[in-house]
Formats: structure tokens, C-alpha cells, sequence
């Protein structure tokens, strides 16, 4: 068996990045504007998966404004921790807060204190008489297969192969979103939609508040004619993160199918604000155009005589 490595020297660019982490370029550039990412025509790994992380955290309804602050909070705690989302890792534990693992602990740097850990291995590590190794497999094994994947996913003839990554992944940690949506995707491009709405209820049940994996979810339901279900799926996206523009998209376009322009028209309305320029927002807003004047139209034939 071949062990996993790390692509360090590898170089990905812009349009790299958007691919290999399903990024619209419109979600780039408001993170680059909120001060999250810096500018670049090119990306290290490392940088890969530091905005990979920012994407998640979005995903999970945390603000821009809150992981830049807890950012900037983390590395004044913890000196030369340059990237903390990479090198600590970071999960939300709520809108308001962003956690680090340092140290082995859970630390929430703005208010510069350490968080409960309510998680299984934390409880029976805290429970056990005397300090030890963790059972199972380390973090870093876990998260070296999930590098693996990400890196394999850059080339469609290794597909297979991040298939397999990612499943390494599971293997070692059942209950890993991240690998769940990405298993999800590379199977959804294949058309296998069995496969990938599984893997994305799966990402679901590891973690409820991800709204990404209800966003993809709605695809695969969208996309096998399931289209009032995947409606109440980009609600639930949609409650978990009232911003998430491409779900209001998609929603719209589910409303469209179902012949319910009105409910439609809300949503174009919602992503037109959080997207303003582009092709999506000009294909949104001639969407908008099109309902008001199909309506000005019914009002006009629906007067009496």
C-alpha cells in the first residue's frame, strides 16, 4: 500500500482553486474583500486548504467578519502560528465564535479562554485516570489521506484514486463531512446520483449545521426530478446560511420548474443583492424582469371590460 503524501510543491491557480473546491468566483472575491484571503493568481497546497477551511466555517453560517477577527485573535495567542486554520484547525461553535485546537485543547481566541469539548474522543480521553495516547488514528493520518483526495481530485484521470483517498478517510473517521461532500461531488460528476446523495446525507448526519451538504444535496435531488423535495432541502440550506447566494439561485430555479414564479421571484431577488455583477446576476435579474412583467400582464387581462 502506497502511503499518502503531502504535495508540497505543488502550485494551483485561480481557476484551480475554484474547481477543485466548488467555489463560485463571486464567493473568491467577497472573501478577498473582507480581508479572509489574499489576492493571488496562484495558490501553495497549504493555502488550498486554508481557504477550504474558510469555506466550510462560511458554510456553517459563521460571518466573514467573525473568522477574519478570530484569526487575527489566534495569532496574537499562539506566536508564529501563521495559518491557524491549517496548522491548529478550527470548528464553529456558534455564529459568533470560532474554536482552535492548540495544544490539543479547544481555545476560542477572542475571548481568550478554553471552550468545553463535548465531542466522544474528548470525553473519554478526559475520563481516562492518566494522560495517553488517543486510540485509533491520529488526526494527522486523517488529515493526510484527506490532502491526498484534494490533490488527486486536481486531474480527472486520478479520480479513482481520491475516490479511494477519501474513502481512507472514512475508514479512519466515519463521521468526516469534508470528505462525505467531496466523495459526493466526484461521484456526482460521474452521474452516479445513488452514490452521492448518500455520501451527501451521510455529511449531514456528521454534521447537521453544513450547509453545504444540504446545497448539494438539493442538486442531486434537483437533478433526478425530485424537484419539491430538493425545494425543502435549499430552505434548509437557506435557514442555515440566509446568505449563501448560490442556494438562493437554485432555489429559484427549483421554483421556476415547479411553475411558482412568485416564490421564485423572492429568491432572484435575495441573490441579484449578494451577487451584483456577472452572468448569474444578469441571468437573475432578466429572471426578475421577466416575472413583474408576466404579472403587470395578468393584472391587465384579469380587469373586467
Amino acid at each position: 500500500m502506497r502511503t499518502p503524501q503531502a504535495p508540497v510543491f505543488i502550485v494551483y491557480s485561480r481557476a484551480d482553486l475554484i474547481r477543485i473546491l466548488h467555489l463560485s468566483p463571486r464567493q473568491l472575491n467577497n472573501w478577498e474583500r473582507a480581508g479572509l484571503v489574499t489576492f493571488s493568481e496562484t495558490y501553495s497546497f497549504a493555502g488550498l486548504l486554508e481557504i477550504k477551511k474558510i469555506r466550510d466555517l462560511c458554510a456553517m453560517s459563521v460571518r466573514p467578519a467573525v473568522i477574519r477577527q478570530s484569526l487575527e485573535a489566534m495569532r496574537k495567542q499562539a506566536a508564529g502560528l501563521e495559518k491557524p486554520l491549517v496548522e491548529a484547525g478550527a470548528s464553529s461553535t456558534s455564529k459568533h465564535r470560532v474554536a482552535f485546537r492548540h495544544d490539543g485543547k479547544l481555545f476560542e481566541p477572542i475571548a481568550g479562554q478554553f471552550v468545553m469539548d463535548f465531542s466522544v474522543q474528548e470525553k473519554i480521553v478526559s475520563s481516562a485516570p492518566a494522560p495517553g495516547p488517543t486510540p485509533g488514528p491520529s488526526e494527522d493520518e486523517v488529515a493526510l489521506w484527506f490532502a491526498r483526495g484534494i490533490a488527486l481530485e486536481e486531474n480527472p484521470e486520478t479520480h479513482a484514486e481520491a475516490i479511494a483517498a477519501y474513502q481512507k478517510v472514512l475508514d479512519l473517521e466515519r463521521k468526516h463531512p469534508a470528505a462525505h461532500i467531496n466523495l459526493g461531488t466526484l461521484y456526482y460528476n460521474r452521474q452516479d446520483f445513488v452514490s452521492a446523495e448518500k455520501h451527501y446525507r451521510d455529511a449531514i448526519d456528521a454534521d447537521p449545521r453544513y450547509a453545504l451538504a444540504y446545497f448539494d444535496l438539493g442538486n442531486v435531488l434537483d437533478e433526478t426530478g425530485r424537484v419539491q423535495e430538493a425545494v425543502e432541502i435549499y430552505k434548509t440550506a437557506l435557514q442555515l446560511a440566509p446568505t449563501y447566494a448560490d442556494a438562493h439561485y437554485n432555489l429559484a430555479l427549483a421554483y421556476e420548474k415547479l411553475r411558482e414564479p412568485r416564490k421564485a421571484l423572492r429568491h432572484w431577488n435575495a441573490y441579484v443583492k449578494l451577487d451584483t455583477t456577472g452572468p448569474w446576476s444578469l441571468h437573475a435579474r432578466t429572471q426578475i424582469q421577466r416575472i413583474l412583467q408576466a404579472d403587470r400582464l395578468k393584472v391587465v387581462y384579469s380587469r373586467p371590460s
